[in-house]
């Protein structure tokens, strides 16, 4: 589990900002279930979704999504897993394929990031901290996974791998693009055939 706990370059939680809100949001809970719903309530609910909101800029770091209060999924699943790991919560990072064509089937796809964090009563359980909005809720309720985005269509599928990092094609965009939409016409995906070729974790 070592690596799941591990302060690094993008969950970076042991920068002072990172560790005092992980530490505010475990005050008063008294087992790590209600520390990671916590957690998972903030992120979900406090920090704006880029595209939903229409905000910049482009964030990456965990600490740069709490400093600018905004991050695609990517971003958000990154301070989610920082805030986990500084409270000694087992957490990495997960993805799914999901298309994005306008009829909601088929072509093209992208890539949507959510997390899996480690609970001993419950094993690994994932979340999905993108936020909520018309027709996507996503919620803590182990062992019941209740993510924003089922798998409905032939080559959407949900990725098996927990990362501890952060995967290339992600940290390829949002270190590249310097808007919210330039991230929304970039959108990361990989074919399902290579994806265990291609997804390299990026070490820290």
């Amino acid at each position: 589990m070592h690596q799941y706990l591990e302060s690094t370059k993008y969950i970076d939680w042991k920068t002072p900002e990172v560790l005092t809100r992980a530490k505010s949001l475990a005050a008063g809970a008294d087992c790590p279930e209600l520390v990671a719903e916590k957690c998972f309530v903030f992120v979900r609910d406090q920090i704006k979704h880029s595209w939903d909101h229409e905000c910049d800029p482009v964030t990456c770091k965990a600490s740069d999504v709490l400093k600018h209060g905004t991050g695609y999924c990517y971003a958000k699943s990154h301070l989610l897993a920082a805030l986990l790991r500084a409270n000694g919560i087992p957490a990495g990072l997960c993805y799914q394929r999901l298309t994005i064509s306008d009829d909601g089937d088929g072509p093209p796809y992208c890539l949507h990031g959510l997390n899996a964090l480690y609970l001993k009563e419950h094993g690994w359980y994932r979340v999905d901290a993108r936020g909520n909005k018309e027709g996507v809720s996503a919620d803590f309720c182990p062992p019941t996974e209740h993510l924003a985005f089922p798998i409905v269509t032939a080559g959407e599928a949900d990725l098996p791998e927990i990362w501890a990092e952060p995967i290339t094609p992600v940290l390829d965009v949002l270190l590249s693009k310097n808007t919210y939409r330039e991230v929304a016409d970039n959108l990361p995906d990989i074919q399902l055939n290579t994806a265990n070729k291609a997804m390299h974790a990026t070490s820290a």
